[in-house]
C-alpha cells in the first residue's frame, strides 16, 4: 500500500520551474531517499508533501485519499534543514509545548519525552535553553521532537548534519526502528554513502524533474558497467586478454571490464590456466555517488575508480 502519491506535481515561483510535473509513489514502512543538487526542487516537494505550499496543479494523496493540509499534518512529523526551535525556550518545556500542538496531551507527552530523553541521554537538558545547546544536541533535539507523536510519515531533511559519529548511528538506529514499527520515512540529503546505507528506494530531481526513480539495488544494477575485482597474492603486470581490459593493477589486485558477452567462468578459467590462485572475485557497482554526479552532469565515464 501506499502512503504518499504524488500526481503532476507543478509549483513555480515567476518564470522558474520549481517542480516541473513530478510524479511519484512511497509505500507504506519504506525508508525513500529523496535526492537533488542545491536548486532541484526538494525543498518545494517537501513543502508541497506537508501543506506549507499548495501545488500549483497536481495533487498530493496520502494514506489513500487527497491531502488535507489542516488534518493530515498531525499524522507527519517534518524536521527541515534549516531547523526551527525557539531558542530562548527552555528544552522540556519546548519538547511538551511541540508535542501537544501535534495532539498529545500533557501527561502523555511527559511519558514520551521522558522516555526518548532517557533513551538520547538528554536528562540533564530539561532546562537548559537551545541557545546553549552545540549543534549536534540541538539536532538530537529536534529528531526527538519530529518523531514524538509517532507520525505515520517522517521527513528527515538532512538529519546527520552537526552530529558525531556515535550520535550518528544512535540516529540511524532509530531510524530503522521507525521503519520497523510502521512508519514511512522520506530521508533528504547529500550524503549519497549514508542513502545507500539507510534508503531501499530513492528519486533522483533536477532543475524541477525527476531524472530516476527505483529501488537502490535496481538503480545500481542499471547503471553497472560490467566490472570486476579479481585478487590474488600476486598478478603479473602482463596479464591480458580479448575477454577483458585491465583498468587497474595492482599487485594483489586487478580491476577489469569484460567485453561484452563475456562469461565470468572464462574469465577464471584465464587465470587459472595462468596458475594464479585466485583469492576473490567480485562484481563492482557503481556507487549512488558516482550515478548521481553522471545524471546531473550529463557526464560519461564518471567514475574514477578510486576503491583500489
Amino acid at each position: 500500500m501506499n502512503i504518499l502519491e504524488l500526481q503532476n506535481l507543478k509549483k513555480y515561483f515567476a518564470t522558474q520551474k520549481a517542480v516541473d510535473d513530478i510524479s511519484f509513489n512511497i509505500a507504506q514502512g519504506d525508508i525513500f531517499g529523496l535526492l537533488g543538487p542545491n536548486g532541484a526542487g526538494k525543498t518545494t516537494l517537501l513543502r508541497m508533501i506537508t501543506g506549507i505550499f499548495y501545488p500549483d496543479s497536481g495533487q498530493v494523496i496520502f494514506n489513500g485519499r487527497k491531502f488535507d493540509p489542516i488534518n493530515d499534518t498531525a499524522y507527519i512529523g517534518y524536521m527541515p534543514e534549516e531547523r526551527g526551535l525557539y531558542k530562548k525556550m527552555k528544552i522540556g518545556e519546548q519538547a511538551i509545548y511541540l508535542a501537544q500542538l501535534k495532539g498529545l496531551s500533557k501527561p502523555d507527552a511527559m511519558s514520551k519525552i521522558k522516555a526518548w530523553f532517557v533513551k538520547f541521554e538528554m536528562e540533564s537538558w530539561w532546562n537548559k535553553k537551545v541557545e546553549d545547546l552545540s549543534k549536534g544536541m540541538s539536532q538530537k533535539l529536534q529528531f526527538v521532537t519530529t518523531v514524538l507523536h509517532e507520525p505515520k510519515l517522517i521527513i528527515l531533511d538532512e538529519p546527520f548534519s552537526g552530529l558525531d559519529p556515535v550520535n550518528a548511528n544512535l540516529i540511524k538506529d532509530e531510524i530503522f526502528n521507525l521503519a520497523q514499527k510502521g512508519s514511512t520515512i522520506i530521508f533528504s540529503t547529500h550524503r549519497m554513502e549514508q542513502v545507500e546505507e539507510i534508503c531501499n528506494h530513492i528519486v533522483l530531481v533536477n532543475k524541477g524533474k525527476k531524472i530516476l526513480d527505483g529501488t537502490v539495488k535496481d538503480v545500481k544494477n542499471e547503471f553497472k558497467e560490467n566490472i570486476y575485482r579479481i585478487g590474488a597474492a600476486i598478478l603479473p603486470e602482463d596479464i591480458q586478454h580479448p575477454a577483458f581490459e585491465v583498468i587497474k593493477h595492482k599487485p594483489d589486485e586487478l580491476l577489469l571490464k569484460l567485453a561484452p558477452g563475456t562469461k565470468t567462468n572464462d574469465v577464471l578459467q584465464y587465470f587459472i590456466s595462468k596458475n594464479i590462485t585466485v583469492n576473490t572475485f567480485s562484481e563492482v557497482f557503481p556507487s549512488l555517488n558516482e550515478i548521481f554526479i553522471n545524471l546531473v552532469e550529463g557526464t560519461k565515464n564518471a567514475r574514477q575508480f578510486q576503491e583500489i
